[in-house]
């Protein structure tokens, strides 16, 4: 299936917004979001202020060609460890995703931190958003507010979620992320994928792609999945 086939269909998104080969539709803004998420962003940005809580962006959009870097950075790294390529992609697939599957290529998606003075080293690490760490206010205001601006938390604490690890970070804009998401599933998206310059593609097999679409895009909180 082609881009142009994707746009018969009278599908909302191209193929290419879908998996991060274009930047989001209007989305001329520090982060690359769509309008609509930057939008939303600055008002509960603004709301937090008032609040005395600083949000600061740290990762929004994120191109199929960023993914790809990242993926064949850590699959290197893992396996210059002595792993196995299959033991490698699953380590990888804790917290990072297959190039063109990602959710920050949507630009609708957005990794949240306090702008503070001096932050902790690790910024992306649950442990800073837990009771009387250096994010858990910020964590105490999104649980409450978020919502009110359309955000909601991807991937829960839940014990009961399999896939990708808990991130206290990462949030997306529900009302254009589940109709993205929809297509992207309606559309068999991640089976059209060219994976031939990501790092171990060759063990990535119809078996394991089936699995990591149950288990990996689709365990997200269960709000963010379209009817």
């Amino acid at each position: 299936m082609t881009n142009n086939s994707l746009s018969a269909q009278q599908t909302l998104f191209s193929f290419n917004e879908l998996t991060g080969k274009v930047k989001p539709a209007n989305s001329n803004n520090p982060f690359s979001l769509r309008g609509e998420v930057y939008t939303a962003f600055l008002k509960m940005q603004k709301a937090a202020a008032i609040d005395g809580i600083k949000i600061k962006i740290v990762s929004s959009y994120r191109s199929f060609t960023r993914q790809q870097q990242i993926w064949n950075r850590k699959y290197k790294k893992f396996t210059n460890q002595g792993l196995s390529p299959e033991t490698a992609i699953n380590k990888i697939i804790e917290y990072s995703t297959l190039p063109g599957t990602s959710r920050h290529h949507w630009g609708t998606d957005i990794d949240i931190v306090l702008d503070i003075d001096n932050p902790p080293t690790s910024l992306l690490n649950p442990t800073n958003f837990k009771k009387n760490n250096i994010f858990y206010p910020l964590k105490q205001w999104l649980d409450k507010n978020a919502l009110t601006y359309g955000f909601e938390l991807v991937y829960t604490a839940d014990p009961n979620r399999k896939g990708f690890k808990y991130e206290p970070w990462h949030y997306s804009y529900a009302p254009t992320s589940k109709s993205m998401l929809s297509e992207y599933i309606s559309c068999k998206i991640i089976k059209q994928l060219n994976q031939k310059n990501t790092s171990g593609s060759y063990f990535l097999s119809i078996k394991f792609i089936s699995n990591y679409l149950n288990s990996n895009i689709l365990q997200i909180k269960p709000t963010l999945i379209p009817e």
